[in-house]
Protein backbone atom coordinates (compact mmCIF):
# COMPACT_ATOMS: atom_id res chain seq x y z
CA UNK A 1 0.00 0.00 0.00
CA UNK A 2 1.23 3.48 -0.85
CA UNK A 3 0.03 6.96 0.05
CA UNK A 4 0.36 9.73 -2.52
CA UNK A 5 -1.00 13.29 -2.33
CA UNK A 6 -3.30 12.35 0.52
CA UNK A 7 -4.75 9.43 -1.40
CA UNK A 8 -4.22 5.77 -0.58
CA UNK A 9 -3.47 3.13 -3.19
CA UNK A 10 -3.96 -0.46 -2.08
CA UNK A 11 -2.63 -3.30 -4.15
CA UNK A 12 -4.75 -6.26 -3.19
CA UNK A 13 -5.55 -9.41 -5.10
CA UNK A 14 -9.11 -10.57 -5.68
CA UNK A 15 -8.32 -13.79 -3.83
CA UNK A 16 -7.36 -11.81 -0.69
CA UNK A 17 -10.68 -9.94 -0.71
CA UNK A 18 -12.67 -13.11 -1.42
CA UNK A 19 -11.28 -14.85 1.65
CA UNK A 20 -13.03 -12.20 3.79
CA UNK A 21 -16.41 -12.45 2.07
CA UNK A 22 -19.32 -14.60 3.31
CA UNK A 23 -22.47 -15.15 1.19
CA UNK A 24 -25.64 -13.99 2.94
CA UNK A 25 -27.21 -17.45 2.78
CA UNK A 26 -24.35 -19.14 4.62
CA UNK A 27 -25.05 -20.36 8.12
CA UNK A 28 -23.56 -18.76 11.21
CA UNK A 29 -21.64 -22.01 11.73
CA UNK A 30 -20.05 -21.65 8.26
CA UNK A 31 -19.22 -18.02 8.97
CA UNK A 32 -17.57 -18.99 12.27
CA UNK A 33 -15.28 -21.43 10.47
CA UNK A 34 -14.28 -18.78 7.95
CA UNK A 35 -13.84 -16.14 10.65
CA UNK A 36 -11.45 -18.37 12.60
CA UNK A 37 -9.14 -18.54 9.59
CA UNK A 38 -8.64 -14.77 9.45
CA UNK A 39 -6.00 -13.15 11.61
CA UNK A 40 -8.06 -9.95 11.77
CA UNK A 41 -11.19 -11.78 13.06
CA UNK A 42 -13.59 -9.98 10.75
CA UNK A 43 -15.49 -10.97 7.61
CA UNK A 44 -18.03 -9.21 5.41
CA UNK A 45 -21.44 -10.50 4.38
CA UNK A 46 -22.37 -9.97 0.72
CA UNK A 47 -25.41 -10.66 -1.45
CA UNK A 48 -25.56 -12.71 -4.67
CA UNK A 49 -24.20 -9.73 -6.62
CA UNK A 50 -21.23 -9.39 -4.22
CA UNK A 51 -22.64 -6.18 -2.76
CA UNK A 52 -21.83 -5.46 0.86
CA UNK A 53 -24.60 -6.18 3.37
CA UNK A 54 -22.75 -6.06 6.69
CA UNK A 55 -19.70 -6.92 8.76
CA UNK A 56 -19.27 -9.82 11.16
CA UNK A 57 -16.87 -10.25 14.07
CA UNK A 58 -16.43 -12.94 16.70
CA UNK A 59 -18.10 -10.52 19.15
CA UNK A 60 -21.24 -10.50 16.99
CA UNK A 61 -21.31 -14.30 16.99
CA UNK A 62 -20.63 -14.44 20.72
CA UNK A 63 -23.65 -12.24 21.44
CA UNK A 64 -25.78 -14.43 19.16
CA UNK A 65 -24.71 -17.62 20.95
CA UNK A 66 -25.37 -16.08 24.37
CA UNK A 67 -28.87 -15.12 23.24
CA UNK A 68 -29.43 -18.84 22.49
CA UNK A 69 -29.35 -18.23 18.76
CA UNK A 70 -29.28 -21.17 16.35
CA UNK A 71 -25.93 -21.67 14.61
CA UNK A 72 -27.82 -23.04 11.60
CA UNK A 73 -29.47 -19.65 11.06
CA UNK A 74 -28.34 -17.53 8.12
CA UNK A 75 -25.47 -15.18 8.80
CA UNK A 76 -27.49 -12.19 7.62
CA UNK A 77 -29.42 -12.40 10.90
CA UNK A 78 -26.42 -11.62 13.07
CA UNK A 79 -24.18 -9.32 11.02
CA UNK A 80 -23.82 -5.59 11.58
CA UNK A 81 -25.97 -4.05 8.83
CA UNK A 82 -24.38 -0.58 9.16
CA UNK A 83 -20.63 -1.21 8.80
CA UNK A 84 -18.18 1.63 8.33
CA UNK A 85 -17.13 1.92 4.65
CA UNK A 86 -15.25 4.37 2.45
CA UNK A 87 -15.66 5.13 -1.23
CA UNK A 88 -12.96 4.45 -3.78
CA UNK A 89 -10.48 7.34 -3.83
CA UNK A 90 -10.63 7.83 -0.06
CA UNK A 91 -8.10 10.00 1.74
CA UNK A 92 -5.58 8.40 4.09
CA UNK A 93 -6.30 10.89 6.88
CA UNK A 94 -10.01 10.15 6.61
CA UNK A 95 -9.64 6.42 7.06
CA UNK A 96 -7.09 6.78 9.86
CA UNK A 97 -9.51 9.00 11.76
CA UNK A 98 -12.35 6.49 11.26
CA UNK A 99 -10.24 3.58 12.50
CA UNK A 100 -9.08 5.43 15.62
CA UNK A 101 -12.49 6.92 16.48
CA UNK A 102 -14.38 3.63 16.05
CA UNK A 103 -11.62 1.23 17.09
CA UNK A 104 -11.78 -0.62 13.76
CA UNK A 105 -9.24 -3.11 12.49
CA UNK A 106 -10.50 -3.21 8.88
CA UNK A 107 -12.57 -0.94 6.64
CA UNK A 108 -13.88 -2.04 3.22
CA UNK A 109 -13.54 0.21 0.18
CA UNK A 110 -16.67 0.06 -2.00
CA UNK A 111 -17.63 1.31 -5.42
CA UNK A 112 -20.86 3.03 -6.42
CA UNK A 113 -22.63 -0.37 -6.53
CA UNK A 114 -21.45 -1.11 -2.97
CA UNK A 115 -19.20 -3.93 -4.15
CA UNK A 116 -16.08 -4.40 -2.02
CA UNK A 117 -13.06 -3.68 -4.19
CA UNK A 118 -10.42 -3.38 -1.49
CA UNK A 119 -9.92 -3.93 2.23
CA UNK A 120 -7.82 -1.53 4.28
CA UNK A 121 -6.34 -2.97 7.47
CA UNK A 122 -5.07 -1.19 10.55
CA UNK A 123 -1.70 -2.96 10.26
CA UNK A 124 -1.19 -1.36 6.84
CA UNK A 125 -1.98 2.20 7.87
CA UNK A 126 -0.33 2.03 11.29
CA UNK A 127 2.57 -0.33 10.71
CA UNK A 128 4.47 0.69 13.84
CA UNK A 129 1.36 0.23 16.00
CA UNK A 130 0.00 -2.95 14.46
CA UNK A 131 1.18 -5.29 17.19
CA UNK A 132 -0.14 -3.18 20.05
CA UNK A 133 -3.50 -2.91 18.26
CA UNK A 134 -3.58 -6.65 17.74
CA UNK A 135 -3.00 -7.62 21.34
CA UNK A 136 -3.86 -5.42 24.27
CA UNK A 137 -1.39 -5.71 27.14
CA UNK A 138 -2.76 -7.33 30.29
CA UNK A 139 -1.51 -7.45 33.85
CA UNK A 140 -2.87 -10.16 36.15
CA UNK A 141 -1.60 -13.47 37.55
CA UNK A 142 -2.12 -16.73 35.66
CA UNK A 143 -2.61 -20.04 37.47
CA UNK A 144 -1.90 -23.22 35.51
CA UNK A 145 -3.36 -26.36 37.07
CA UNK A 146 -0.49 -28.76 36.44
CA UNK A 147 -0.79 -31.30 39.26
CA UNK A 148 -2.96 -33.97 37.68
CA UNK A 149 -1.94 -37.57 37.06
CA UNK A 150 -2.65 -37.43 33.34
CA UNK A 151 -4.10 -40.95 33.37
CA UNK A 152 -5.78 -40.47 29.97
CA UNK A 153 -2.32 -40.12 28.43
CA UNK A 154 -0.84 -43.22 30.06
CA UNK A 155 1.64 -44.83 29.56
CA UNK A 156 3.23 -41.60 28.33
CA UNK A 157 2.59 -39.90 31.66
CA UNK A 158 4.15 -42.79 33.56
CA UNK A 159 7.43 -41.17 32.55
CA UNK A 160 6.69 -37.46 32.15
CA UNK A 161 4.12 -35.19 33.81
CA UNK A 162 1.35 -34.04 31.48
CA UNK A 163 2.57 -30.41 31.17
CA UNK A 164 5.81 -31.62 29.61
CA UNK A 165 4.21 -33.44 26.67
CA UNK A 166 6.52 -32.78 23.71
CA UNK A 167 5.27 -30.98 20.62
CA UNK A 168 8.19 -30.87 18.22
CA UNK A 169 11.10 -29.52 20.21
CA UNK A 170 8.90 -27.78 22.78
CA UNK A 171 6.41 -28.74 25.46
CA UNK A 172 2.69 -28.06 25.73
CA UNK A 173 3.14 -25.85 28.78
CA UNK A 174 5.68 -23.68 26.96
CA UNK A 175 3.21 -23.13 24.13
CA UNK A 176 0.44 -22.31 26.63
CA UNK A 177 2.60 -19.82 28.50
CA UNK A 178 3.92 -18.21 25.32
CA UNK A 179 0.35 -17.63 24.13
CA UNK A 180 -0.45 -15.89 27.42
CA UNK A 181 2.90 -14.08 27.63
CA UNK A 182 2.22 -12.44 24.24
CA UNK A 183 -0.45 -10.36 26.02
CA UNK A 184 2.12 -9.06 28.49
CA UNK A 185 1.15 -11.56 31.19
CA UNK A 186 4.29 -12.13 33.19
CA UNK A 187 3.34 -13.86 36.46
CA UNK A 188 2.66 -17.59 36.23
CA UNK A 189 1.76 -19.79 39.19
CA UNK A 190 1.88 -23.54 38.60
CA UNK A 191 -0.20 -25.76 40.88
CA UNK A 192 1.79 -29.00 40.98
CA UNK A 193 1.68 -32.41 42.64
CA UNK A 194 2.39 -35.39 40.37
CA UNK A 195 6.08 -35.55 39.36
CA UNK A 196 6.49 -32.03 40.73
CA UNK A 197 10.29 -32.27 40.95
CA UNK A 198 10.54 -32.84 37.20
CA UNK A 199 8.40 -29.76 36.49
CA UNK A 200 10.46 -27.62 38.87
CA UNK A 201 13.71 -28.80 37.35
CA UNK A 202 12.44 -28.13 33.84
CA UNK A 203 11.67 -24.46 34.56
CA UNK A 204 14.86 -24.00 36.57
CA UNK A 205 16.89 -25.07 33.55
CA UNK A 206 14.66 -23.19 31.09
CA UNK A 207 15.25 -19.83 32.85
CA UNK A 208 12.29 -18.15 31.08
CA UNK A 209 11.85 -14.37 30.66
CA UNK A 210 8.79 -14.41 32.94
CA UNK A 211 8.11 -15.20 36.58
CA UNK A 212 7.24 -18.80 37.50
CA UNK A 213 6.31 -19.81 41.03
CA UNK A 214 4.87 -23.05 42.37
CA UNK A 215 1.85 -23.91 44.46
CA UNK A 216 2.73 -27.41 45.60
CA UNK A 217 -0.01 -29.80 46.69
CA UNK A 218 1.09 -32.51 49.10
CA UNK A 219 -1.96 -34.53 48.15
CA UNK A 220 -4.43 -34.41 45.25
CA UNK A 221 -6.87 -31.55 45.88
CA UNK A 222 -8.99 -31.67 42.74
CA UNK A 223 -9.16 -29.11 39.97
CA UNK A 224 -9.91 -26.18 42.28
CA UNK A 225 -8.74 -27.09 45.82
CA UNK A 226 -5.29 -25.52 45.59
CA UNK A 227 -6.74 -22.15 44.52
CA UNK A 228 -7.75 -21.59 48.17
CA UNK A 229 -4.12 -20.64 48.87
CA UNK A 230 -4.47 -17.67 46.51
CA UNK A 231 -7.44 -16.08 48.29
CA UNK A 232 -7.20 -12.32 48.76
CA UNK A 233 -9.84 -9.89 50.06
CA UNK A 234 -8.89 -7.61 47.16
CA UNK A 235 -11.16 -8.31 44.14
CA UNK A 236 -8.27 -8.93 41.76
CA UNK A 237 -8.82 -11.25 38.81
CA UNK A 238 -6.91 -14.45 38.11
CA UNK A 239 -6.74 -16.38 34.87
CA UNK A 240 -6.96 -20.10 35.67
CA UNK A 241 -6.24 -22.68 32.99
CA UNK A 242 -5.65 -26.40 32.68
CA UNK A 243 -2.20 -27.49 31.57
CA UNK A 244 -3.38 -29.49 28.55
CA UNK A 245 -5.30 -26.88 26.57
CA UNK A 246 -4.33 -24.04 24.25
CA UNK A 247 -6.92 -21.29 23.82
CA UNK A 248 -6.51 -19.10 20.75
CA UNK A 249 -8.99 -16.37 21.66
CA UNK A 250 -8.67 -12.65 22.40
CA UNK A 251 -7.82 -12.61 26.11
CA UNK A 252 -8.32 -8.85 26.31
CA UNK A 253 -11.92 -9.36 25.15
CA UNK A 254 -12.32 -12.14 27.72
CA UNK A 255 -11.20 -9.90 30.58
CA UNK A 256 -13.38 -7.01 29.37
CA UNK A 257 -16.36 -9.36 29.10
CA UNK A 258 -15.72 -10.57 32.67
CA UNK A 259 -15.34 -7.06 34.12
CA UNK A 260 -18.10 -5.34 32.13
CA UNK A 261 -20.65 -7.93 33.26
CA UNK A 262 -19.34 -7.93 36.85
CA UNK A 263 -18.96 -11.70 36.94
CA UNK A 264 -17.29 -13.45 39.85
CA UNK A 265 -16.19 -16.23 37.52
CA UNK A 266 -16.20 -16.47 33.74
CA UNK A 267 -15.91 -19.83 32.03
CA UNK A 268 -14.48 -20.09 28.51
CA UNK A 269 -16.67 -22.47 26.52
CA UNK A 270 -16.13 -23.85 23.03
CA UNK A 271 -18.84 -24.58 20.49
CA UNK A 272 -18.65 -28.31 19.81
CA UNK A 273 -20.55 -30.23 17.15
CA UNK A 274 -21.54 -33.87 17.56
CA UNK A 275 -22.81 -35.95 14.67
CA UNK A 276 -24.95 -38.97 15.51
CA UNK A 277 -24.35 -41.58 12.77
CA UNK A 278 -27.77 -43.19 13.29
CA UNK A 279 -31.42 -42.34 12.96
CA UNK A 280 -32.53 -40.92 16.32
CA UNK A 281 -36.04 -41.88 17.46
CA UNK A 282 -38.14 -39.14 19.01
CA UNK A 283 -41.08 -40.46 21.01
CA UNK A 284 -44.56 -39.22 21.65
CA UNK A 285 -46.04 -39.30 25.12
CA UNK A 286 -46.93 -42.91 25.82
CA UNK A 287 -44.13 -44.41 23.74
CA UNK A 288 -45.32 -43.98 20.16
CA UNK A 289 -42.84 -42.86 17.51
CA UNK A 290 -43.09 -39.14 16.71
CA UNK A 291 -40.41 -39.11 14.04
CA UNK A 292 -36.92 -40.30 13.16
CA UNK A 293 -34.20 -37.66 12.84
CA UNK A 294 -31.70 -39.13 10.39
CA UNK A 295 -28.07 -38.69 11.47
CA UNK A 296 -28.69 -35.42 13.33
CA UNK A 297 -26.06 -32.89 14.34
CA UNK A 298 -26.13 -31.21 17.73
CA UNK A 299 -24.15 -28.20 18.91
CA UNK A 300 -23.13 -27.68 22.53
CA UNK A 301 -21.06 -25.24 24.52
CA UNK A 302 -18.45 -27.29 26.37
CA UNK A 303 -16.11 -26.25 29.16
CA UNK A 304 -12.56 -25.75 27.85
CA UNK A 305 -10.86 -25.56 31.25
CA UNK A 306 -9.99 -21.84 31.20
CA UNK A 307 -11.55 -19.37 33.63
CA UNK A 308 -11.30 -15.82 34.95
CA UNK A 309 -11.90 -15.78 38.71
CA UNK A 310 -12.08 -13.05 41.34
CA UNK A 311 -9.63 -13.81 44.12
CA UNK A 312 -11.94 -12.54 46.84
CA UNK A 313 -14.38 -15.37 46.06
CA UNK A 314 -11.80 -18.11 46.58
CA UNK A 315 -12.67 -18.17 50.30
CA UNK A 316 -15.61 -20.40 49.32
CA UNK A 317 -13.10 -23.21 48.79
CA UNK A 318 -12.55 -25.12 52.06
CA UNK A 319 -8.97 -25.02 53.31
CA UNK A 320 -6.89 -28.18 52.83
CA UNK A 321 -9.79 -29.94 51.12
CA UNK A 322 -10.34 -31.56 47.76
CA UNK A 323 -12.68 -29.66 45.46
CA UNK A 324 -13.25 -29.74 41.71
CA UNK A 325 -13.93 -26.62 39.67
CA UNK A 326 -17.49 -27.73 38.87
CA UNK A 327 -18.24 -27.94 42.61
CA UNK A 328 -16.65 -24.54 43.22
CA UNK A 329 -18.81 -23.01 40.48
CA UNK A 330 -21.89 -24.55 42.07
CA UNK A 331 -20.92 -23.15 45.49
CA UNK A 332 -20.34 -19.76 43.91
CA UNK A 333 -23.78 -19.74 42.30
CA UNK A 334 -25.45 -20.94 45.51
CA UNK A 335 -23.84 -18.05 47.40
CA UNK A 336 -25.32 -15.52 44.98
CA UNK A 337 -22.22 -15.16 42.80
CA UNK A 338 -22.42 -14.32 39.12
CA UNK A 339 -20.99 -16.86 36.66
CA UNK A 340 -20.60 -15.99 32.98
CA UNK A 341 -19.83 -17.98 29.84
CA UNK A 342 -17.48 -16.64 27.16
CA UNK A 343 -18.07 -18.62 23.93
CA UNK A 344 -15.29 -19.31 21.43
CA UNK A 345 -15.19 -21.26 18.19
CA UNK A 346 -14.36 -24.95 18.07
CA UNK A 347 -11.06 -24.31 16.27
CA UNK A 348 -9.97 -21.80 18.92
CA UNK A 349 -9.60 -24.62 21.47
CA UNK A 350 -6.85 -27.22 21.23
CA UNK A 351 -7.12 -30.09 23.71
CA UNK A 352 -4.20 -32.44 24.33
CA UNK A 353 -5.61 -34.17 27.39
CA UNK A 354 -6.19 -37.62 25.89
CA UNK A 355 -4.65 -39.60 23.05
CA UNK A 356 -7.30 -39.11 20.35
CA UNK A 357 -7.35 -35.34 20.78
CA UNK A 358 -3.57 -35.20 21.25
CA UNK A 359 -2.97 -36.85 17.89
CA UNK A 360 -5.42 -34.49 16.18
CA UNK A 361 -3.80 -31.49 17.88
CA UNK A 362 -0.20 -32.25 16.91
CA UNK A 363 -0.36 -30.42 13.57
CA UNK A 364 -2.11 -27.37 15.03
CA UNK A 365 0.24 -27.17 17.99
CA UNK A 366 3.25 -27.69 15.77
CA UNK A 367 2.26 -24.72 13.61
CA UNK A 368 1.53 -22.65 16.69
CA UNK A 369 4.91 -23.53 18.23
CA UNK A 370 6.73 -22.62 15.01
CA UNK A 371 4.90 -19.28 14.77
CA UNK A 372 5.58 -18.48 18.42
CA UNK A 373 9.29 -19.23 17.99
CA UNK A 374 9.46 -17.04 14.90
CA UNK A 375 7.88 -14.13 16.74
Amino acid sequence: MTIQNGKTEVTQGEETVQSFLVPQDHSIRQAMEQLEKTEEKIVFVVDTESRLIGSLTDGDIRRWILSDGDLKAQVIRVCNRTPCVVQNGFGADQIRAEMIAKNLICIPVVNSSREIIRLVFWKELFQNEAQSKKKQRLSLPVVIMAGGLGTRLAPFTNVLPKPLIPVGDRTVIEIIIDQLHSYGLNQFILSINYKSKIIKSFFEELAPPYSVSFLEEHEQRGTAGSLRELYSPIPQNLIVTNCDIVIQADLAELISFHDDNQYDLTLVASVKDYHIPYGVCELEKGGGLARIAEKPQYSFLVNTGMYVVRRDRLNLIPEQSKLDMTDFIEQLKNSGGRVGVFPIGENAWIDTGEWTEYRKALDSLGRLAARSTAE
